[in-house]
């Protein structure tokens, strides 16, 4: 397993990570031995990098996630997860409320603090409760010792460029912005080199555009991205591979990239997952998927607020 620099925070996180919304039964109905034994799996084979939220599962995630932490030396793993999301359409990203939800996961997870802390899916919030609220709160909870270091997610990419232009962060968390079908995150590395702030990629597999299932009826991706991804997928079936490998295997490669969150609750998948980062990649075989997802590369779909768009966006005392 690769190891590379989270940003300035000090921290050195396995290429590929694991993330724990799969424990939640996100995806299909999980046992909680089936979930324990994968992140036992995760850990023993060497990810140190675990992130989850009270938002998978409602909860359930960071439960068995805190079961199957219980028996694991605190300093073998770096364990990130996130407030202000709480259900489908349940957000609330006040100073009071992420404050306790951090005190609740705490809990849960059976940790006295938390290596990364992040605002989750910010764009479906105020934008000036995120900044005003939200961001202190984290201030204050690391000021406290309860959280190491602190952050976003989301899907917009612009949202990091707002908050970013407002505070200084320690750590972002995108997804669906670096895999074979959209590599648009690469544009905001020149910033977040700049500022020093680290970087988790998520969903190499695009919330599963790029695999052999099924596309789920909640996806948001339009006819037109999902048909090039199956067509993705059917030519690495007829050249006798997963596509699922060579997706794992183009995200982790990026060393500027210094982590990939994949998410799964089954040992022998987090296993192979972890396997195919240290096998040469299919070239060939890269070039031909890439040219037959090349008429929708890049194309994402719209998520979370209008206002997001920054010009309503202030912050006491920083930025516009």
């Amino acid at each position: 397993m690769q190891y590379r620099k989270l940003g300035n925070t000090g921290l050195s996180v396995s290429a590929l990570s694991f993330g724990a919304s799969s424990l939640g039964g996100v995806f299909r109905d999980v046992r909680k031995d089936e979930g324990i034994r994968t992140v036992h799996t995760a850990l023993d084979l060497g990810i140190n990098l675990i992130d989850v939220s009270p938002y998978y599962g409602l909860t359930k995630a960071e439960s068995v996630l805190g079961e199957a932490l219980r028996t694991i030396p605190r300093d073998r793993y770096v364990l990130s997860t996130k407030a202000g999301r709480y259900g489908q359409d349940e957000f609330d990203f006040s100073k009071a409320r992420v404050i306790q939800s951090a005190e609740e996961s705490m809990q849960r997870l059976g940790t006295d603090y938390l290596d990364i802390l992040l605002l989750h899916d910010i764009e479906f919030g105020s934008p000036n409760q995120v900044l005003e609220e939200g961001i202190s709160a984290l201030e204050a909870l690391k000021e406290a010792g309860k959280i190491r270091f602190y952050g976003v997610s989301g899907l917009p990419l612009r949202i990091f460029e707002e908050v970013l232009s407002h505070t200084e962060l320690d750590v972002i968390l995108s997804y669906c912005h670096y895999s074979m079908n959209d590599t648009t995150l690469l544009g905001l590395l020149p910033l977040l080199e700049k500022q020093g702030t680290g970087l988790i990629n998520a969903s190499p597999l695009s919330m599963g555009l790029l695999s052999n299932r099924d596309v789920p009826d909640w996806h948001p991706a339009g006819e037109d991205i999902r048909a090039a991804c199956r067509r993705a997928a059917e030519h690495c079936r007829s050249k006798g591979t997963d596509i699922v490998k060579l997706a794992v295997q183009y995200a982790t490669a990026e060393d500027r990239i210094p982590t990939t969150l994949v998410s799964t609750a089954t040992p022998e998948n987090i296993r192979n997952n972890i396997l195919w980062t240290e096998e040469p990649m299919d070239e060939t075989l890269l070039r031909e998927v890439l040219e037959i997802l090349k008429p929708i590369h890049g194309k994402a779909w719209p998520s979370g607020r209008p206002e997001w768009g920054g010009e309503q966006i202030r912050r006491k005392g920083g930025g516009a």
